[in-house]
């Protein structure tokens, strides 16, 4: 067996661009010769690859599954350069590939995630190939997993125009009741979270500090200025609690009926199927988007 120096690994790691564990491993299979071990980097798209990695992905899709019983569901980002590939064959069949490997496996994080089986590979190294066959970088940014408990439910809604946007939902119901029907509640809800954008679950979910700051806001506009210090608190406390409301799933108005908050829709949906349905946690995927919050419960 060739013995393979750091000064040769570094040589191809420099020509190629790929990880070093890869041109070692490459060089090996070369028996030391480094231009042979470049054309083992460039077959297996190592190479191109990691030639790319460095390149801005922020077009791509926001993709999801259900499992066949309700019980499970995930939610990816997954990055690439533009939106032209981001309809690619090649680009969606990885994305339907990864999806159903993220609900199959339940990965804590995305990078976990690249690391573990698919098939005889992993994961980055199916990235690795699309990225060889497609010729742009791609990324996977985030995922999560939901599995919802007792008689609870998991929904989907990904935004039709392009995939750019989507949201998981755990929903909790306290009876086993009719699946199809609470299946479809359950999207109906993450579909209005994609619509609406919550932050948070409910009111009494929101952190100290968020409505504290949101008062100093308030109590420092020019249109309280002159306000007697009473009427400026009322004032105050009106337009704080309103700002809450928009900003939490339970209390906004449902998009698909104006005159109930979501708290309420669910309520009479409860009662008409003989349960009490509570939404548990969303996570909300705008495509691109830096804050990448599971809103709700801990996992």
């Amino acid at each position: 067996m060739v013995d393979i120096s750091a000064s040769m690994v570094k040589e191809l790691r420099e020509k190629s661009g790929a990880a070093m564990m890869d041109c070692k491993k490459a060089l090996v299979e070369a028996e030391g010769d480094v231009e042979k071990a470049f054309e083992v980097l460039r077959q297996k798209g190592v190479a191109v690859a990691n030639k790319k990695s460095g390149r801005a992905a922020s077009e791509g899709l926001v993709v999801g599954q259900i499992a066949a019983d309700g019980k499970s569901g995930a939610i990816v980002e997954i990055n690439c350069e533009t939106d032209f590939v981001a309809r690619n064959d090649q680009f969606i069949d990885l994305t339907k590939q990864i999806t159903e490997l993220v609900l199959k496996n339940k990965p804590a994080d995305a990078e976990v995630f690249l690391e573990q089986s698919a098939g005889s590979k992993t994961v980055k190294d199916l990235v690795t190939e699309t990225v060889a066959k497609i010729g742009e970088n791609i990324i996977l940014r985030r995922l999560a997993v939901f599995e919802a408990s007792g008689d609870g439910i998991v929904g989907l809604y990904i935004h039709a125009l392009g995939g750019k946007m989507g949201a998981l939902l755990e929903l909790s119901s306290t009876k086993s009741v009719d699946r199809e029907k609470l299946a479809a509640i359950a999207r109906e809800i993450a579909m209005h979270v994609v619509s609406a954008k919550p932050q948070f679950i409910s009111k009494e979910e929101i952190p100290a500090d968020v409505i504290e700051n949101e008062r100093r806001i308030e109590s420092g506009k020019a249109d309280l200025a002159e306000k007697k210090p009473e009427m400026r608190e009322k004032i105050v406390t009106g337009r704080v609690d309103k700002l809450m409301n928009e900003r939490s799933l339970q209390e906004q108005m449902f998009v698909k009926d104006p005159n109930n908050s979501v708290g309420k829709y669910l309520q009479l949906k409860g009662t008409e199927l003989g349960t009490e349905l509570k939404p548990i946690r969303f996570a909300l995927f705008i495509l691109g988007e830096q804050a990448a919050e599971t809103n709700g419960k801990e996992e």
